[in-house]
């Protein structure tokens, strides 16, 4: 048997999780917004470009880089990491580190929660004063074409459409009469915000949410409406939670964190409770979507008290896996950059004690790419017409890439739904991406000969594969075309084949359908190469928000002339922006300072096979 797929032992390395403040402080611009019914809005203004020590936009509302509880020991220098340096097949379950373990200490070591406090704790949570037992529904069409029982855990449907009311409402409930009376106070984006805002409203409490000014209205007016204060502070979540934190320590207001608090994991461990209770017949596994570690942590700690053969397993993105490095480095890690499309699990350092408890008792995490999330939103949708967050189809992502990969059939196992908060405007993006993930179309590149009757015989060559997407531009410097195309496919040897036809007619073909940069950019940019000298092509991620483009423009020189320019929105949370700038080999310098400076996250795409192919 694969080692990798063996149950951990249940076992505890019990020690109190520390505080870590990584936030320097800044002065930020604040617009209060009270409850709905208490007044008049005040009217926001266009929001100036962010100042160039903003930390980057893609870090989502999850991303608790900082502490969530008190703690005597100071914090430790993290280790930073990138994402490309843990990657593996998908399905895979990886992230155990080959290290040694430390050794085990006593229960309730150093004031941590023992393993019997959890349990007891989870088993008496108040939380279904505000949540419900979500129910446990079998997917039958995923099921058929698995071969296995695949059972959707059914967060979604929540009154908040997250779980996260779970874990606020636990702690919030546990609170002496003297803190709720002084009030609570949060960072939020999103999820977390709701369920602050909904315990606050059914303990009688008052609430302070504190959101990033870049903060799409929707997301802020649901706070609101539940009776929340919103307070609009910074540019990114790191900003606004170094604010409330700041708020929290003035006004004397108990600070309710997103997942690093021993109350909060409680709360999340009654998903656990409730599957235990639900499942008819043995469990393989349970899939978890990871971010900062918190229903990951309450479930494993339930499930390994009660059902220690069931495997826990996490999911995170290829471009957002704080989890699976720190459990493969043994130590929390700091991760350099993260991918903002799941929103949700956008994190660049998880929990303390989230990772504690996720160390001993979690057996592994499976990486899962953009276009598999996307797949399986749609998935969800043909299932059971529901749409979720890009967060909340992760672990659905995740069960099925382990499937295929360990060959599994007959067992049962659950996925997680954990949230349905999509931001609409993301829809086509998922439409595009989801038969991509799905394996049911791929991105090609041919070249044709530029010849009377040569794009007749690739029509002929392409058969009874359907072609949904076709760019096509001539050249008459070249004896070649380069035609950039998409085809719809029911099959994986259904491409292969029409692939050899085209290498057997001595067409040169390539697979370009993993390649984001062609999928997000290229394919829309057909107007061939332009043999521009000192061509330097850049993709940078841009924050939705007014002033962002100018900022940008702002921090070039002048003299670097903009040869290339493409935007693509991935939804509220930010922009792919692909950028040519012509600067000298002896202005690079100066443009890697600038570009760090600017705060945007970027990456260079000179060698990228697509560009290559079709740009230069």
């Amino acid at each position: 048997m694969d080692s990798a797929v063996l149950v951990r032992p249940y076992r505890f390395h019990l020690r109190l999780a520390q505080a870590a403040d990584l936030l320097p402080s800044a002065s930020l611009r604040t617009f209060v917004l009270p409850p709905v019914g208490s007044g008049p809005r005040p009217r926001l203004p266009r929001l100036a470009a962010a100042s160039s020590t903003a930390i980057s936009p893609t870090e989502a509302e999850e991303a608790d880089v900082a502490a969530s509880h008190s703690s005597p020991y100071p914090d430790t220098t993290l280790m930073r990491v990138t994402v490309e340096s843990l990657q593996y097949e998908s399905g895979y379950l990886g992230g155990i580190s080959e290290k040694t373990p430390p050794p085990a200490a006593d229960s309730g070591a150093n004031g941590a929660p023992s393993p019997m406090e959890y349990l007891t704790n989870i088993l008496s949570s108040k939380a279904y004063d505000v949540a419900i037992e979500s129910p446990l529904q079998l997917a039958p069409k995923l099921s058929q074409r698995l071969g296995v029982n695949l059972w959707l855990k059914r967060e979604d449907l929540q009154p908040v459409f997250s779980f996260k009311l779970r874990g606020a409402y636990n702690m919030m409930s546990k609170l002496l009469k003297e803190q709720l009376d002084q009030g609570v106070i949060c960072s939020s984006a999103g999820n977390h915000a709701q369920g602050v805002a909904l315990a606050a409203q059914k303990l009688g409490c008052d609430a302070v949410i504190v959101m990033p000014v870049t903060t799409p209205e929707i997301k802020w007016r649901s706070v609101q409406r539940l009776g929340a204060t919103v307070v609009l502070k910074g540019d990114s979540y790191d900003e606004a939670q170094l604010y409330a934190k700041q708020r929290a320590e003035s006004d004397g207001r108990t600070f309710i964190p997103p997942f690093d608090h021993p109350d909060i994991i409680m709360g999340q461990g009654t998903v656990g409770m409730e599957i235990v209770r639900q499942i008819k017949g043995p469990l393989h596994a349970i899939f978890v979507p990871v971010g900062g570690g918190g229903l990951i942590a309450g479930i494993a700690t339930y499930i390994k008290c009660v059902c220690p053969e069931v495997k826990v397993i996490g999911v995170e993105p290829f471009d957002a896996n704080a989890m699976a490095l720190s459990l493969y480095h043994g130590q929390r890690v700091m991760l350099e950059q993260v991918g903002g499309f799941a929103d949700g699990v956008a994190v660049k350092v998880v929990g303390e004690e989230t990772f504690r408890l996720c160390r001993e008792l979690v057996d592994g995490v499976v990486l899962v790419s953009r276009d598999a999330i996307c797949a399986s939103i749609k998935d969800m949708f043909e299932e059971k017409r529901s749409i979720l967050e890009p967060a909340g189809a992760l672990s659905l992502a995740g069960a099925e890439a382990y499937c295929r990969y360990y060959g599994l059939k007959g067992e049962a196992v659950v996925a997680i739904t954990s949230g349905a908060n999509m931001n609409f405007d993301r829809l086509r993006l998922v439409t595009e991406l989801a038969d991509v993930g799905r394996k049911r179309e791929a991105v090609l590149a041919t070249y044709l000969r530029e010849e009377p009757g040569s794009f007749k015989q690739f029509c002929e060559l392409v058969g009874r594969v359907n072609i949904t997407e076709f760019k096509y531009r001539y050249n008459s410097c070249k004896e070649e075309a380069l035609v950039l195309y998409s085809v719809g496919v029911h099959t994986v040897s259904e491409l292969e084949d029409m692939i050899k036809r085209m290498v057997d007619a001595k067409l040169k073909t390539i697979n370009l359908t993993n390649n984001d940069l062609a999928k997000d950019h290229l394919r829309h940019l057909m107007g061939g190469r332009s043999n521009i000298k000192n061509e330097l092509l850049c993709r940078f991620v841009f924050p939705e928000r007014p002033g962002a483009l100018m900022k940008f423009l702002n921090s070039f020189s002048p003299r670097w002339n903009i040869s290339l320019f493409h935007y693509r929105s991935q939804g509220e949370t930010g922009a792919n922006v692909l950028v040519g700038l012509q600067v000298s080999a002896e202005d690079m310098i100066e443009f890697s300072y600038q570009a760090n400076k600017l705060g945007y996250e970027y990456t260079y795409e000179m060698n990228n096979e697509a560009y290559q192919l079709l740009m230069h």
